[in-house]
């Protein structure tokens, strides 16, 4: 098995021992990505605006491996106030088409850089 990582300008950059993400086979595991501007490399303000920074990070780096949001079929958000929930669906809507990737949501204590929201990928490439 083949295994080479991804990385991409047009979301954050990774600051530490990680990848944007790493392609193992027929399988590209995108890291968690939280609302950071990438020409900035600022959080964006408010929950809205960071969901879709988010989602449209890991579209990016989705994006850089030849792949788009619609190959995600996992998908596990953070939310640092479940009562954000609701948000979190409705920006899916607006980022990923039927059928939707299983998915988990998890309530968090805290996130980097005080984020309030964070999510991670899986992809597997249509063959």
């Amino acid at each position: 098995m083949t295994r080479s990582t991804v990385s991409t300008q047009n979301a954050p950059a990774a600051i530490g021992t990680y990848s944007q993400a790493v392609r193992a086979g027929d399988t590209l595991y995108l890291s968690g990505q939280i609302g950071l501007d990438p020409a900035t490399g600022q959080l964006v303000e408010g929950i809205e605006n960071q969901i879709h920074r988010v989602f449209g990070n890991l579209k990016a780096v989705a994006e850089a491996a030849s792949a788009s949001l619609g190959d995600v079929v996992k998908l596990t958000v953070y939310l640092t106030d479940l009562a954000n929930f609701a948000r979190v669906n409705e920006a899916m809507s607006k980022h990923f088409s039927q059928p939707y990737p299983a998915r988990a949501v998890i309530g968090v204590a805290s996130l980097p850089r005080g984020a309030l929201v964070e999510a991670d990928a899986i992809v597997v490439y249509q063959g």
